[in-house]
């Protein structure tokens, strides 16, 4: 297997892989982008009055969104009604705002409950938006192991904000 090396990487896997109230560690990044007023930077494509949409800076594929509620929890069942509610009626214009701007085939849609479910920031929930295309796993992924996204998520990024409502999510 060929090995390709990301160091940059590894501040955001010494973050993710310890809690986020251990004292002198740094607070969850989706706590820390709801903070912070540099949405450009942190790649959020939207705000609403209960969660947030952004770019996966890690994605599975071009266009990998989350959607997160700014209230910082991991339980799913302790979502209020106006989270939850906030969190579909984004999940449902992402995959407006995708369709129009890359036109991916089908989409994979789901939250990761715990880190045994593969939830990389198992403390505060989160909702995965991956767009998907017939062939977009090649032989790079099979038989390389290795990823190849075709779009710089800066690109990416500007093409949803061309096309993403400017009118507030209810």
């Amino acid at each position: 297997m060929d090995v390709i090396r990301a160091p940059w990487r590894m501040s955001y896997i010494n973050s993710a892989s310890r809690p986020p109230e251990e004292e002198g560690m740094p607070q969850c990044f989706i706590c820390a982008y709801i903070a912070e007023a540099n949405d450009a930077e942190n790649l959020v494509v939207a705000r609403g009055a209960h969660s947030f949409v952004l770019m996966n800076r890690y994605p599975y594929s071009t266009g990998h969104l989350m959607i997160a509620p700014y209230r910082h929890t991991a339980d799913f069942t302790a979502l209020l009604p106006e989270e939850y509610g906030e969190i579909f009626s984004f999940a449902q214009t992402a995959v407006t705002a995708l369709g129009t701007c890359m036109k991916p085939e089908g989409y994979n849609i789901g939250l990761n409950l715990g880190r045994v479910a593969g939830a990389g920031l198992d403390t505060h929930i989160h909702m995965h938006i991956v767009p998907r295309w017939n062939g977009d796993t090649n032989f790079m992924s099979v038989t390389a192991e290795t990823k190849v996204l075709p779009q710089a998520l800066s690109e990416t990024y500007n093409q949803l904000l061309e096309v993403w409502p400017t009118t507030k999510q209810s």
